[in-house]
């Protein structure tokens, strides 16, 4: 013990040099690309989210499945997450963040040839339970592993970009739709699933290029490696320093509690502000879920065939309209994310969310009364359904993952992140899976008020809970947890 503490104070003594220095506020381009890089692995379930769309109206009548199977089938993949999910906190911690990736973008690789070569649906759900795996493991890691890489000033446009490729990844599956639904019933859904295992191989080569988690590093007692890879990632070596201060006072204090271990520290006699976190980091991604978005996209067709929309051809089209429009402000809340702040975007994101859900629920109604129906009624939907996930991109879509990415201490980020993203997985398959029987029972309009109201719910929860973290180390954020102040608008 008194060997560990010497040399955190080593350490920190060592770095003490940089204390004065001010982090700069510039994009590091080896930052960027590492971001980059390790956010890729979520275009796949981007992809997957876009692709199965359409994919599933061919798969219907290909295989002749029931609205039960395709409930099933659907929501698979975010129930098989769950285990990705809770197994991505302890493997991240034992062989790093950058191996993770790698596992991640592997066991997707699996699951999509699984998928593009099934004969029947239970081996299509095989090939779908395997890429849930895969899915689970990539959404807590990447944010995580660029949360801990990247600086402060950076941080948050750096880790919402595995949102960013999300979309990307859902306007590919989109037009992989068009492009593949000219072949046969027999071919192209298998090709439009099959095919997201050539970028699923891309990723798990290119992701060895990419350095570890220095915060990983210092708590595996690697410092040298550690101070190597904060020089490349920060503006400059006081700047390295700096930060190397901070994860070292971290660390020390980690060492500290060695033996008390994560699980225990979170949910058995916590302390104050690691429970204020857990309440966070679960409840932000519990609304990201319950808000029906990741529903309303795999079954937007359904939606717009609600609404009037019955060629198939148009059915993709809007499909592709409303992913263009949901990837460019996904851009542009990245963008200002570092500039306006979590708190102000994520309320105006989940307030317009309640308003086009209700004015969903409001046009759908109105249809489902309707014989003829009228045009502007169409109009509303369509356009109630881009404004949805438009606001879902400008909000909860890229602020749940930086959220729940930067709040915990260095010691309990992986387990928590990994809590957090359990919850988001099982929220996800539970709204999945039954969003269509719920709505043949309340019908869609029903449902769409529904979801507005649980929308209202959560918008009041993140005004009074949720404090503001943008320009704060992440050691400095568990300080902003300690403080019992009422939490202000902005800091």
């Amino acid at each position: 013990m008194a060997m560990e503490e010497n040399r955190w104070e080593a350490l920190e003594i060592e770095a003490q040099q940089g204390t004065k220095a001010t982090p700069s506020a510039g994009f590091n381009k080896y930052v960027l690309a590492s971001a980059m890089l390790a956010s890729t692995n979520s275009i796949l379930l981007g992809y997957d989210i876009g692709v199965m769309s359409g994919a599933v109206l061919f798969i219907k009548e290909n295989l002749d499945i029931t609205s039960a199977q395709v409930e099933i089938l659907v929501g698979s993949l975010n129930v098989c997450s769950l285990i990705g999910s809770l197994a991505s906190g302890k493997t991240s911690d034992l062989i790093g963040r950058r191996y993770t990736i790698i596992i991640a973008a592997a066991t997707f690789l699996t699951g999509a040839l699984l998928m593009g070569f099934a004969p029947s649906f239970s081996f299509l759900l095989a090939g779908r339970l395997v890429a849930g795996i895969g899915v689970g493991l990539s959404l807590m890691i990447a944010p995580v592993y660029t949360a801990e890489l990247s600086p402060a000033t950076t941080r948050g446009f750096l880790t919402s970009l595995p949102e960013v490729f999300i979309n990307i990844g859902i306007l590919l599956g989109y037009i992989s739709n068009i492009a593949f639904s000219v072949l046969s019933e027999n071919i192209n859904w298998r090709l439009m699933l099959g095919v997201a295992a050539v970028p699923a191989l891309g990723i798990a080569t290119g992701i060895m290029a990419m350095p570890e988690s220095p915060r990983w590093l210092v708590m595996r007692g690697r410092i040298g490696e550690a101070k190597r890879v904060l020089i490349r990632t920060s503006n400059s070596e006081e700047e390295a320093l700096l930060r190397l201060a901070e994860i070292a006072k971290d660390a020390s204090a980690s060492e500290n509690l060695k033996g008390k271990g994560p699980w225990k520290e979170m949910f058995f006699k916590p302390s104050k502000p690691i429970r204020r976190m857990l309440i966070n980091a679960i409840g932000i991604n519990f609304f990201m879920q319950a808000s029906g978005n990741d529903a309303v996209v795999y079954y937007s067709p359904e939606v717009f065939r609600a609404a009037g929309i019955h060629k198939k051809k148009e059915l993709v089209g809007v499909t592709i309209i409303m992913g263009i429009v949901k990837t460019f402000f996904v851009l542009v809340s990245a963008l200002y994310l570092d500039r306006f702040g979590r708190r102000p975007m994520l309320l105006l994101g989940s307030i317009g969310m309640t308003v086009s859900l209700a004015g969903l629920g409001l046009g759908s109604k109105f249809l489902e009364g309707s014989v003829e129906k009228p045009l502007w009624a169409i109009v509303l939907c369509v356009v109630a359904v881009c404004a949805d996930v438009s606001f879902f991109s400008i909000g909860l879509g890229p602020i749940t993952w930086v959220y729940s990415s930067e709040i915990f201490p260095t010691r309990l980020r992986a387990q928590g992140s990994s809590v957090a993203a359990s919850v988001n997985r099982v929220v996800s398959g539970v709204v999945s899976m039954t969003f269509l029987t719920i709505s043949e029972k309340i019908t869609f309009g029903g449902t769409f008020f529904v979801l507005a109201g649980i929308m209202g719910i959560g918008v009041i929860f993140f005004y009074v809970f949720l404090p503001e973290t943008k320009g704060k180390s992440l050691e400095e954020i568990e300080a902003i947890f300690k403080d019992e102040t009422p939490v202000p608008l902005q800091h």
